[in-house]
């Protein structure tokens, strides 16, 4: 059993929590995002801090060209990262999260 803090290990001591919220607020911040297609406004109804809705769906955003660059990834969901999820990654274009 590994037990230490989550990290993508990009840096010395880097850990997941200084950049991401905990993973019990994250998980279904990106399920409503993904799965159900739902708003930053949607979501934050649910109880979740508006703004740090806004943030990782900027993440998200941001991030799109990384998921371009990859390999198609085995579908585990109903809707996935691929033919069922595009985002403009170029022209500077990025839908601001209000």
């Amino acid at each position: 059993m590994i037990d230490r803090p989550p990290s993508a290990e990009l840096r010395a001591n880097q850990k997941d929590c200084d950049a991401l919220p905990p993973y019990e607020v994250l998980d279904p911040i990106l399920a409503a995002f993904i799965e159900e297609d739902l708003s930053v406004e949607e979501i934050a109804a649910r109880g979740f801090d508006r703004a740090t809705v806004g943030r990782v769906l900027d993440l998200v955003k941001r991030n799109e060209y990384k998921r371009r660059q990859a390999p198609p990834g085995v579908r585990v969901s109903r809707r996935a990262f691929g033919r069922d999820w595009r985002y403009p990654i170029t022209s500077g274009y990025r839908r601001e999260s209000p």
